[in-house]
């Protein structure tokens, strides 16, 4: 499929939202992960109800008591809540929702997911009579904490996949609030822009595209004969530089802040590098995206058991980039745990 008209026009700002009702049930959160995590723990601060479903015994309802969070097993944590966020992996949404939440849910109920790839693909298919709503922060679980506890927030997406009560954007802007999105901007979406942008974005940019030209910089430079840890330097550490002033402030600050000898190889040479075949190449893999193509071959490696997955894993684990880059990590101490970064 392709962006349709029924994308919503983007509406990004600040806004007024009373969480007086929201605040006033239980809020259940499914998985005690890294965005799990987070959510409860801004929503709790923000002076939610909130209980944590997860496994006895397992380590998410340990971290959790000891966040000072209540827990429960997901059954009884729905049951006993107004809106369910499901914050588990990707792949065990289906089982989570069939067989723990659905269940237990009652009409006017809400789901909340933090990423659309199961609903929007067909895996969870939820009863008409409750509401199911994303919100997506755009930054991980560590950083949502964060930036909440110094009153700031991480901007986020919200849609309205179903709205079976009448307030179920009420309940997406109020989650929104309570986890510090509203204080970064917010824009509404749907889920099949939020699941498909953000596939593209990690394959074809910021994770796929990436490391592989990261990886082929590194082996260009080694194979002409430079040493590897110049190498590395130049094609990998050197990277997080550029990424924080195009993050500060695109384009506009990375040309402000590097020599002109860099803004000229860069307008000159970035585009034979990146060019119209690589975009066909990304036409491709957005293709396969929005065609089901890429879930379906995911879902079907994670049920074998995910031997391809893990083959791939290891053999960019074994790059040569890597071992260069432990050494040389090993020696700046403001990369080593603890050290303040």
């Amino acid at each position: 499929m392709t962006a349709s008209a029924s994308t919503p026009a983007p509406k990004r700002a600040a806004f007024e939202v009373d969480t007086t009702a929201f605040k006033s049930k239980p809020i259940a959160v499914i998985g005690y992960g890294s965005q799990g995590r987070a959510h409860a723990m801004n929503m709790k601060d923000s002076g939610c109800d909130v209980i944590v479903g997860v496994r006895p015994g397992g380590a998410g309802e340990k971290k959790a008591q000891a966040d000072g969070l209540k827990t429960a097993t997901p059954e009884e944590a729905t049951k006993a809540a107004h809106l369910i966020a499901i914050l588990t992996p990707d792949m065990s949404h289906e089982e989570v929702y069939r067989d723990m939440v659905a269940p237990n849910l009652d009409a006017g109920d809400t789901v909340l997911f933090a990423h659309g790839f199961s609903v929007h693909f067909g895996r969870v298919n939820p009863a008409d009579n409750i509401n199911v709503i994303l919100v997506a922060p755009k930054g991980p679980g560590d950083l949502v904490r964060r930036e909440y506890e110094i009153g700031r927030g991480v901007p986020c997406l919200f849609a309205i996949h179903q709205d079976a009560s009448g307030t179920a954007r009420e309940m997406a802007l109020s989650y929104t609030t309570c986890i510090g999105g509203a204080t970064a901007g917010v824009i509404e979406t749907n889920f099949a822009e939020e699941t498909e942008t953000d596939l593209f974005g990690e394959q074809a940019v910021l994770c796929g595209g990436a490391t592989e030209l990261v990886q082929a910089g590194f082996e260009t430079l080694v194979e002409a004969g430079y040493q590897p840890e110049v190498a590395y330097f130049e094609c990998l550490h050197e990277l997080k530089l550029i990424v924080d002033l195009l993050y500060e402030g695109g384009m506009a600050k990375m040309h402000e802040f590097i020599s002109e000898t860099a803004i000229y190889g860069d307008l000159r040479s970035g585009p034979r590098v990146i060019n119209e075949e690589t975009k066909e190449r990304m036409r491709e893999v957005l293709k396969d995206i929005q065609d089901g193509t890429f879930a379906r071959d995911w879902i079907t490696e994670n049920q074998a058991g995910k031997p391809q997955y893990q083959a791939l894993l290891r053999k960019d684990l074994e790059h040569p980039i890597e071992k260069t880059g432990a050494a040389l990590r090993a020696d700046m101490p403001w990369l080593q745990p603890g050290a303040n970064q």
